[in-house]
């Protein structure tokens, strides 16, 4: 019954995400042109009954503008809130993509991503709640695992398809990240803590790409970019403060960024592509990576 409901709740924030704004009158169309309606109407009681569950179990509002009596998504309300709104219903509708895909399932190729789903629902309760947690952790840097650390968690963050969580490691009394897919032996505690008011999650990453953090200010970071290349970062830009001069043979980025691990990566993973013009510390950081990339090759 569960998962009958839940296909329901997924097509109707997929489809009204896909319209954008719909009547019920052209809902119902949708729906009888849908499998999942078994050919039958969709009544206003059951659609008043699923968008009811659609906000309970997602956080999805679904709204009506009454002078024109069409369904919309409600995405208003504070960035953080909206951010995930949005995050949920493209989530959501490519599920409900995907679910009517089986019949041509060969043909559609998929990333094999380590899973959060075990321990993402425990780390959302201890935010919930401020509640510390209690885990193993398999650092790429260690042999074996570290046993027994207890984190406060502020928040949570997904960067490249893996979630980390971000708190206070209470025995080291500073604020860390911790991969998901390493952590092992996770335990929701019984003791609380009080969020510092200082710590706010859009601002603690605000000046950096990625997931890696430091103390530096941010500097004006400034990239020639290749032509084609360039049609990349317009897409998808590396940061907000993203600002781009066009040229005829090249386009010239800037930032205002810190200069971390992740950041000098996502760089050179874009090999003779991209120049770094500015500032000088980040141009010799990765000259000096590619000379020693280079030696194991000579």
């Amino acid at each position: 019954m569960a998962r009958y409901l839940i296909n329901r709740y997924v097509w109707l924030v997929d489809t009204i995400s896909r319209y954008g704004r719909i009547t019920l009158k052209d809902l119902n169309e949708a729906w009888l042109r849908s499998d999942i309606s078994e050919g039958k109407p969709l009544a206003r009681r059951t659609f008043f009954h699923y968008r009811d569950g659609v906000e309970e179990m997602f956080d999805i509002n679904i709204q009506c503008d009454k002078s024109t009596f069409e369904y919309y998504i409600d995405d208003t309300g504070e960035e953080n809130n909206a951010r995930l709104r949005s995050w949920v219903v493209d989530s959501v509708s490519m599920s409900g993509t995907l679910s009517n895909a089986h019949d041509v399932s060969g043909r559609i190729m998929l990333e094999n991503v380590p899973s959060a789903r075990e321990h993402l629902p425990v780390i959302i309760e201890a935010l919930k709640q401020n509640r510390r947690i209690r885990f193993s952790y398999k650092s790429y840097t260690r042999s074996k695992p570290t046993d027994g650390i207890v984190l406060e968690p502020y928040f949570v963050k997904i960067f490249k398809q893996l979630w980390y969580v971000i708190g206070l490691n209470v025995k080291d009394k500073q604020i860390k990240t911790y991969s998901l897919d390493r952590i092992s032996n996770l335990n929701l505690l019984q003791e609380t803590f009080n969020m510092p008011e200082e710590i706010n999650p859009s601002e603690f990453f605000k000046d950096c790409f990625g997931i890696i953090t430091n103390r530096n200010s941010a500097k004006r970071i400034v990239l020639r970019v290749e032509p084609t290349q360039a049609k990349y970062f317009r897409a998808l830009p590396l940061h907000s403060s993203q600002q781009e001069e066009i040229h005829d043979n090249y386009s010239i980025f800037t930032y205002r960024m810190r200069i971390t691990y992740d950041l000098k990566e996502e760089i050179m993973s874009h090999g003779a592509s991209i120049e770094v013009l500015a500032p000088q510390e980040l141009k010799t950081l990765i000259r000096t990576e590619l000379e020693e990339a280079l030696k194991n090759y000579q």
